[in-house]
């Protein structure tokens, strides 16, 4: 008889919110934290391309199983336009398409926003993950294809102007799940008659992830143990983690959004085991499609509320 496989890694759980740098692309990302945290299992809540910055959130151990809740939480962008010319791939990386010796004003700007802000439909860039006919729209771009991807429904809760000096302008936009910024300068920039590609892109916020819960690389690194003496018989890399995994958001700080209810110990253990309990506390909600239930602070379950129930749906380890 085989023995069951040893899993590699610790069992740490909870969120890094990565301030990703330029030029690291997001699985590579995720593959440096999951090294120096020596976690079991990660994945992230949102590609960031390789040539923007900013927020990269991601999840460890059991909070991977929240990844779904991040994902489809409301994204804060800032980006510069480059006006006068558009590219292939609608940013810095692909090569001039089309120029224009044109350069808007800030009231011609201006006045295109309330077209760009609210429910719209949008065409997704060719250099793009959208699945045509099977196929990634980026690899059929790569083949010099042009693919016809049809527009999709997105929603732009504000889209602003931050500076503008005639050559650039920078935005800050605030927008739901689907929606491509370098879409919006392409758009854009016809709409203006002089082009556009995007010359610089940051995300500084995902909900309900805000700057304030940035980690870097450098800081993990920083507080990284030292690894143990050569020959030591461990299967975890690093000696004390303690000051590394203070770094770590908790797992439920991903389902804020959801009505909180607080177990008692027993209902707590029963929970874990996949049964229903009643709901007690005067501010528990008697219905709820899905609902975050915690023992001290601590996720236990997300499960649905009916008539007072709490019905588990997904269960995290204690």
């Amino acid at each position: 008889m085989s023995r069951p496989r040893r899993k590699k890694g610790r069992s740490v759980s909870g969120w890094v919110v990565l301030d990703k740098p330029v030029g690291m692309g997001s699985t590579e990302a995720v593959s440096k934290v999951k090294w120096l945290f020596q976690a079991e299992k990660a994945g992230h809540a949102g590609t960031l391309d390789p040539l923007a910055s900013g927020m990269l959130p991601i999840a460890l151990g059991e909070a991977t199983k929240t990844v779904p809740y991040v994902q489809d939480g409301a994204k804060v962008y800032r980006f510069t336009v480059t006006w006068g010319e558009e590219r292939s791939t609608d940013d810095l990386e692909g090569p001039v398409t089309k120029t224009s010796e044109a350069r808007p004003s800030e009231e011609d700007v201006r006045a295109l926003l309330p077209k760009y802000t609210g429910v719209i439909m949008q065409v997704p860039p060719q250099f793009s993950a959208i699945k045509i006919a099977g196929e990634r729209a980026y690899d059929l771009a790569r083949e010099g294809e042009t693919v016809d991807i049809p527009a999709r429904e997105i929603e732009i809760g504000s889209l602003e102007i931050v500076e503008h000096d005639g050559q650039h302008t920078l935005f800050e936009i605030e927008c739901g799940k689907g929606t491509y910024v370098r879409s919006l300068a392409r758009d854009m920039g016809r709409d203006l008659g002089c082009f556009g590609h995007v010359s610089l892109l940051r995300r500084i916020e995902v909900d309900p992830f805000t700057e304030e819960d940035f980690v870097t690389i450098a800081q993990l690194e920083s507080v990284r143990p030292a690894p143990l003496a050569e020959g030591t018989a461990e299967t975890v890399a690093y000696r004390d983690f303690a000051a590394m995994d203070a770094l770590l958001l908790d797992t439920s700080a991903a389902l804020e959004s959801l009505p909180q209810i607080a177990l008692s110990d027993d209902a707590a253990h029963r929970v874990r085991l996949g049964n229903p309990v009643i709901v007690r506390g005067r501010d528990a909600p008697l219905d709820a499609e899905e609902a975050c239930a915690t023992l001290r602070g601590k996720l236990v379950a997300i499960g649905a509320v009916e008539a007072g129930m709490l019905k588990p749906k997904r269960v995290f380890a204690g």
